[in-house]
């Protein structure tokens, strides 16, 4: 049994961490305190703001370094969720695995190999054998794809297609600023619909459909920073639970490790 630590509570990291736990591994959440995740129904992110989120039959809660978080590691019933710096959090647990499944698409990564015996780096900006020992794709073209040697797959820059509606279903954030909603995810929304302000400017449904992706109100978001997404697929919508990608995406990080 491993230690394993995955860094990211968004439906990624979300993913990686529920079919670790599965796998009767030994699992640490990682996120900053108020993760900008929008997929809060598919993932763990909202353990972060409430304590207590749960995914598939799976609880995530929030914890501490030091008893609390080994006392939840004995335990076995949930998997702690730790808003410390990943460096505070591997000099203190020494985890036997350590998985980057941020997915910060824009952002170089910090260098993870050597943190731990084994590190793997999730998507693009990633190089196997320099920056983690192992990188795992996560593009459409091969999700779960694992990488031995070399860098993923560049970012293609166009998100899926749903119900025939590609990049119109999100909104980025067109300035920095505090995100503040009273919608909740899987909430049915209008075309032109006020959904929620930014830096006092108000937010307006880019179309009609279920909330798939909706940044928890509070947090503070950087320019550019997706914010909400819409699924137009009424009435077969997605927006709870496991997505196809990122579970692919999961079982990859299971193949890598055996």
């Amino acid at each position: 049994m491993a230690l394993v630590l995955v860094r990211g509570s968004g439906d990624v990291g979300s993913a990686v961490a529920h079919a670790l736990f599965a796998e009767h591994q030994k699992v640490i959440l990682q996120d900053d305190p108020a993760p900008a995740y929008t997929r809060r129904g598919m993932g763990f992110t909202d353990a972060f703001f409430d304590g207590k989120a749960e995914l598939e039959h799976v609880i995530a809660k929030r914890s501490s370094l030091g008893g609390h978080l080994q006392s939840m590691l004995a335990c076995g019933r949930a998997i702690p969720a730790l808003a410390n710096d990943w460096r505070e959090v591997v000099d203190a647990v020494h985890p036997d695995v350590l998985i980057d499944a941020r997915m910060r698409k824009r952002v170089m990564p910090e260098t993870l190999r050597g943190a731990a015996s084994l590190t793997i780096g999730l998507g693009p900006n990633f190089v196997a054998g320099d920056m983690t020992d192992i990188v795992i794709e996560t593009s459409w073209e091969a999700p779960g794809q694992v990488i031995t040697q070399g860098a993923s797959l560049p970012l293609r820059g166009e998100p899926q297609r749903l119900g025939g509606r590609g990049r119109e279903r999100f909104v980025y954030a067109p300035e920095a600023g505090v995100f503040e909603t009273q919608c909740a995810i899987g909430e049915y929304v209008h075309s032109g619909q006020a959904i929620a302000t930014l830096a006092g400017t108000a937010i307006l449904a880019p179309l009609s459909g279920r909330l798939r992706g909706l940044t928890h109100t509070g947090v503070e978001v950087l320019q550019g920073a997706k914010i909400v997404e819409i699924d137009p697929r009424e009435p077969n919508t997605n927006v709870y639970g496991i997505g196809a990608r990122p579970r692919r995406i999961a079982a990859g990080v299971l193949a890598a490790m055996k």
